[in-house]
């Protein structure tokens, strides 16, 4: 199947991701240096601000401030936001593999519990060679998947504004050692434009 065609058949599909995320990150603690913290024990919510770099095992959150909520049973939510000319980036191994997960957002919201990472606005994804944009990206490190669209905060985009999901598809080689032609890498050649990539899996359970 060739990369045209391929997405093209990404209509109305979940795009699934070739990365599996560092299993043993979940059981790991959440570790997280900044130039100021503001502690509130009441509400149980933390704010960091100042080159914050947050870490849980091999997932690494960089950002200009760092907002760590934590529920009753002591999962942590975090909720990273960078400046106007540097945003939050997102970095994570995947299982197995000496590859990582890589992407950002102008926010990016890391829930421990689902162990979802959620990036708003501006949003690119890379794993491997493959790579998706759209102003909003949500990654499930459990179901190993991507749900993208090209509207805000999950939505699709209001027709004629020019707003379309991007993805970056690169064949999977048979042979281990070849690469892809040169004139294939990332940065070499325009995104190929594609269509709105939504879930069936949330789909169906409405």
């Amino acid at each position: 199947m060739t990369n045209s065609l391929r997405l093209a058949a990404l209509g109305a599909i979940l795009l699934a991701a070739t990365a599996h995320a560092e299993k043993a990150d979940r059981d790991k603690p959440v570790n997280i240096e900044a130039d100021k913290v503001t502690v509130d024990d009441v509400k149980k919510v933390q704010v960091f601000e100042g080159n914050v770099v947050l870490v849980k095992g091999t997932l690494i959150i960089r950002a200009a401030r760092i907002v760590v909520s934590q529920d009753g049973e002591g999962y942590q939510k975090g909720v990273a936001t960078g400046t106007d000319t540097v945003p939050p980036r997102f970095r994570q191994k995947r299982e197995g593999v000496e590859d990582f997960v890589e992407g950002e957002g102008e926010r990016i919201e890391h829930d421990a519990r689902l162990e979802k990472t959620e990036f708003y606005n501006r949003a690119w994804v890379k794993s491997g060679l493959d790579e998706v944009r759209g102003q909003f990206i949500s990654y499930d490190a459990k179901t190993e998947n991507y749900f993208v669209t090209s509207g805000p905060n999950g939505t699709r985009a209001k027709p004629g504004s020019g707003e379309r999901v991007r993805a970056v598809i690169q064949p999977k080689n048979k042979d281990k050692g070849a690469t892809a032609p040169a004139s294939e890498a990332p940065g070499t050649k325009p995104l190929t434009v594609a269509p709105v990539i939504s879930n069936p899996r949330q789909e169906t359970s409405q």
